[in-house]
């Protein structure tokens, strides 16, 4: 089956769902990605939001392959904006199939239409796959990250 990429909008929540499942399955973490859904109508918000974008990888029965969540952030030092890809996963009888790098350049698409200079990217160490992947598209660059907790 071919799969096509899609930009999920806000009559596309049960595909955002689907979608969830994914990443819970791909990145092992059921408790985050389904533990807690949220609303319909929460998800409907968010797809309408500008700043956030949702890309799945359909198959022709509807069933999602993968896909990847993103954000536009505006930047204050020029007047322009960047996008962070937060989560990108492919189900694993899917992969190397070349999905995710459709994921990434639909997403470049979108970038280059509304003005973006530079999609960003991170990936966790020892995550070979992942590493290979982003490095095919762009500079590799060794950060660190810190989680600052609120409620402490």
């Amino acid at each position: 089956m071919n799969n096509i990429i899609k930009q999920l909008s806000d009559p596309d929540v049960p595909l955002l769902k689907k979608l969830l499942k994914v990443f819970a399955e791909a990145f092992g973490d059921p408790e985050t990605y389904q533990g807690a859904l949220p609303t319909d109508e929460y998800l409907q918000t968010l797809l309408r939001r500008q700043h956030f974008i949702a890309l799945v990888a359909v198959d022709d029965e509807n069933n999602v392959s993968g896909g990847l969540a993103a954000y536009e952030l505006e930047k204050f030092e020029q007047e322009r904006s960047e996008i962070y890809i937060y989560d990108l996963a492919v189900a694993e009888p899917q992969r190397r199939k070349g999905i995710a790098k459709a994921l990434i350049n639909e997403l470049k698409k979108i970038a280059r239409e509304r003005g973006v200079y530079v999609i960003f990217v991170q990936a966790d160490s020892g995550d070979d796959p992942a590493i290979k992947l982003y490095e095919s598209f762009g500079v590799r660059e060794d950060v660190h990250q810190f989680d600052i907790p609120v409620n402490e």
